[in-house]
């Protein structure tokens, strides 16, 4: 199987941890939406053993995720289930997943996806649960940096969505079934390379 690597998952994945740590202590189950190249999913899993760590990808990812899974033989992660927000059934039970983790996403999806993402999280994740977000983020229609900026260029003119701001992202936390139930932002935490860390909870 081919096992790929990103440079940037190897840079990030250290400064994420340490948030993680903090934020996952209580947590049972983690779902990982969009596991990429699978060194995300290997690296926290062997870090927070006392997590369950469920991968999730489009299956054109499966291969790498699955190479990196085996190769570390960890008793508390899972391979990849299919998952493309708007085109998949919700990859695990409901109310199984108690935490959930995304790097990178958003600004790859497009806005209706990426709106679909944060309600279908909304909807999911149970009472008392907790979803880490990670990834560049707008401010209230500002870029953090010109790099930012540029980097979102960039993507709009490869046809991807584009970064989110954060106040649509607290728009969108609204679950679909209920309109009453919401997630709320109790954590921006700024992260190395123009990152944030988003930590939002479901009361």
């Amino acid at each position: 199987m081919t096992k790929r690597f990103s440079q940037a998952c190897e840079n990030n994945q250290e400064p994420i941890l340490l948030h993680l740590r903090e934020f996952f202590a209580e947590a049972t189950s983690v779902l990982e939406i969009g596991s990429g190249t699978g060194q995300h999913s290997v690296y926290f899993a062997a870090r927070l053993p006392h997590v369950m760590w469920q991968t999730s990808d489009l299956i054109e990812n499966h291969a790498s995720i699955s190479a990196w899974g085996e190769d570390a033989a960890l008793t508390n992660w899972l391979p990849p289930k299919q998952f493309k927000v708007g085109a998949s059934d919700w990859p695990v039970s409901d109310n199984i997943a108690d935490a959930i983790f995304t790097a990178n996403t958003a600004h790859i999806m497009q806005p209706e996806e990426a709106k679909l993402m944060m309600q279908l999280i909304t909807e999911k994740l149970p009472a008392g649960g907790v979803f880490c977000q990670y990834g560049p983020f707008r401010f209230d229609g500002e870029y953090t940096s010109q790099s930012n900026a540029e980097f979102d260029a960039r993507l709009k003119s490869q046809g991807f969505g584009g970064y989110r701001d954060i106040n649509e992202l607290k728009q969108w936390c609204v679950s679909l079934a209920d309109p009453s139930v919401r997630l709320t932002l109790s954590e921006l935490i700024d992260m190395p390379a123009n990152n944030h860390l988003l930590v939002w909870r479901k009361a």
